[in-house]
């Protein structure tokens, strides 16, 4: 059986290596725990993501990397893992995962390996080459999880359980296919952040992170705001003025050149500083390139919206809420859709 204890240390070594791509730094040795040959051929994964999917930027992908390197150390997984039993009648897990955001699905498979359990991982088109790649070294690190990591494009397989990702026009799919097991589906959401008018410039530019990372297309992805009735939108305009270069990305590019003329053309009022829309409307989901902003009077206002969007909010960002600029830096225990999947496991 293996142990956890050397589970822990296996993925923390990956963190390491995780950190090390994102940060580009140059090959220092065996104590990174791959030779320079695997080091060059991860870091040359990394940079052609972007030929598979126009999303995948090396910057993306690597502040993808960075976000999850730095949560795999070993204080915080112990004291993570210490809160739940682990398996000793093992589960296999068959994990559906997105392809929204460079490796959406690690968590997933994290929660499901660290816990006791084998994983069955079907990758998305859109995202089947990082997991992977990353898998190699791990199970160079700790030989014994290869009986327990599989990958596939198409069926699953012999599974236990499911944990899968996807739109809420895909759940459905998810239900008819997966609903005799035990299962969790998580279906589309977003994220809000609540401005009082007190915030700093350097705190709309933090924003702006929340905003713009990954293009905006994670859950965790700020896609409403909500704004004192006084509020100057000019303020918000110059915070985020750094991230003005998303507009050269062709698909970003493409959702904001097609939003802005379908808006036009059915004579909404639009706000547009040439990188992002800004539409006034209480709809929490805003298309990509755009923002959808209301005005609140009072707390009670904010409270009300926030429970009344509660199933669809991923995260509230603010400062009561989650700190600006730490929306994509989830903690191990942020579980996606308040979830404890961890829990979820060990009640299998």
């Amino acid at each position: 059986m293996v142990k956890q204890k050397d589970i822990i240390k296996s993925f923390v070594q990956l963190g390491s290596l995780m950190v090390a791509l994102a940060k580009e730094t140059k090959w220092n040795g065996f104590s990174m725990g791959v030779t320079e040959k695997e080091y060059a051929k991860l870091q040359n994964t990394i940079n052609k993501q972007l030929i598979y999917n126009g999303w995948f930027t090396p910057e993306n992908v690597r502040n993808s990397l960075l976000a999850i390197g730095e949560s795999l150390n070993e204080v915080e997984l112990s004291k993570w893992v210490s809160e739940y039993a682990y398996a000793t009648d093992p589960k296999n897990v068959g994990i559906i995962m997105a392809g929204n955001i460079p490796l959406v699905g690690f968590h997933d498979f994290l929660c499901a390996i660290i816990s006791g359990n084998s994983v069955t991982c079907k990758l998305s088109s859109d995202d089947k080459y990082l997991l992977p790649a990353l898998t190699k070294p791990l199970l160079e690190f700790l030989p014994e999880l290869k009986q327990r990591i599989t990958f596939s494009t198409g069926y699953l397989g012999e599974i236990d359980a499911v944990i899968a990702t996807g739109s809420d026009n895909s759940a459905k799919y998810f239900k008819q296919y997966f609903g005799k097991y035990p299962h969790i589906f998580r279906k589309n959401r977003s994220s809000v952040a609540v401005l009082t008018g007190n915030e700093s410039k350097h705190d709309i530019e933090k924003l702006g992170a929340d905003i713009f990372s990954y293009f905006g297309l994670g859950c965790r992805s700020v896609s409403h705001l909500l704004l004192p009735r006084d509020f100057d939108l000019k303020r918000f305009f110059e915070g985020i003025f750094s991230y003005s270069n998303v507009i050269n990305n062709n698909k970003y590019g493409n959702n904001y050149d097609y939003n802005k003329a379908v808006y036009l053309l059915n004579q909404e009022e639009l706000l547009d500083n040439n990188f992002v829309l800004i539409r006034e409307s209480e709809e929490l989901f805003s298309p990509l390139a755009m923002l959808h902003y209301h005005f609140y009077d009072n707390q009670k206002d904010i409270d009300s919206y926030l429970n009344s969007n509660k199933k669809k909010i991923q995260i509230v960002v603010g400062q009561n809420y989650v700190p600006f600029g730490d929306a994509q830096c989830p903690e191990l225990n942020d579980y996606a859709d308040g979830i404890d999947v961890m829990k979820w496991l060990e009640n299998l």
